[in-house]
């Protein structure tokens, strides 16, 4: 898991600039599918046919983007000024190392004259370096992508932290569940979707083309056990959290209730998940064509959207046997 993940975070998926972890995901999946395509939004879809005579169309899905920056202007003295791509935390991302999509490095810095309670885009800059425009436009240029600098640090417990752990710990869940999955009666569609963190496009284009009878996303979501935070049963360490809702959507009620039963029948250790604020790809999914049922297994993380996003690998490797043991029934 820790390898895969670093190939994963090192491929730079800014929304709209997912291209370099899709070739990482397709890879990885290469002969473990009976088909892998893109479609025009750049989701990738990975198809695993059923046994059935009759089988049912079941879509999982992770999002394969991370939130990040977009050059804006470049200044005189060689500053670069940047927009947000997602929801970044611009006290959580301050004095951090930047990286470009092209390799150049900088660091992230506020004006020497802003407050903290004016955070924001207009009150940082990234400095390369250069000490002019002209050099600078050398290196990066209008519209290029950035972001926070990737790192993977294990820690003790067998827990890891790093960015960009959402969602790339959820598509390598899905990766493993998928080479894992040998007998499975249903047609199975993996779909590893493109710009979620501004509103879950890719799910919306990609869920239509499966119109899925039953939909599952992978996920990360926020945890109640850290000193100070919002009262909430979730935990690292707790298990693969079955959501039962977000912000975006309320889960199939029949779906929490079969996802909880085979966690049960198989020992997996398991949770169940109400997040207060936030959402996936699973509210695109359930509304795709007609509707389908649908439900989101998620990854307990700490510090979401910060350089230290935290995990608990026993509760990663719990989701991938729970979707696996649902998906061979």
């Amino acid at each position: 898991m820790i390898e895969l993940l670093k190939k994963l975070f090192d491929a730079q998926s800014v929304s709209g600039g997912e291209s370099p972890v899709m070739d990482v995901i397709e890879a990885e999946l290469c002969g473990f599918c009976d088909e892998i395509k893109r479609d025009a939004l750049g989701n990738l879809i990975a198809y695993k046919r059923g046994k059935s005579q009759n089988p049912r169309r079941i879509m999982l899905a992770a999002h394969a983007d991370e939130i990040g920056f977009l050059v804006t202007y470049i200044e005189d003295k060689g500053f670069v000024r940047v927009t947000p791509i997602g929801g970044i935390h611009w006290f959580a991302s301050c004095y951090s190392p930047v990286k470009f999509e092209n390799g150049v490095m900088g660091v992230l810095v506020p004006d020497a004259d802003a407050k903290i309670n004016e955070y924001g885009a207009e009150k940082f800059y990234v400095d390369i370096g250069c000490s002019d425009r002209e050099s600078a436009e050398k290196l990066v240029k209008i519209g290029m992508r950035a972001a926070v600098a990737p790192q993977l640090i294990e820690l003790a417990g067998g827990r890891i932290a790093g960015r960009p752990l959402d969602d790339k710990i959820g598509c390598a869940v899905l990766i493993e569940a998928m080479k894992r999955l040998k007998e499975h009666s249903d047609d199975i569609y993996c779909a590893f979707t493109v710009q979620e963190e501004v509103g879950c496009r890719g799910a919306r284009t990609a869920s239509y083309a499966v119109m899925p009878d039953i939909s599952i996303a992978c996920d990360v979501t926020g945890v109640g056990d850290t000193p100070g935070s919002k009262h909430m049963a979730v935990k690292l360490g707790g298990g693969a959290a079955i959501k039962i809702k977000d912000s975006s959507v309320i889960c199939s009620p029949e779906i929490v209730a079969e996802l909880t039963k085979v966690a049960e029948e198989n020992g997996i250790k398991y949770q169940h998940e109400i997040l207060t604020g936030g959402g996936t790809d699973t509210s695109q999914m359930q509304l795709a064509g007609e509707g389908s049922v649908a439900g989101c297994i998620s990854v307990p993380s700490r510090y979401i959207h910060t350089a230290v996003e935290m995990c608990d690998l026993a509760d990663v490797e719990a989701c991938v046997q729970l979707f696996v043991s649902y998906l061979s029934r």
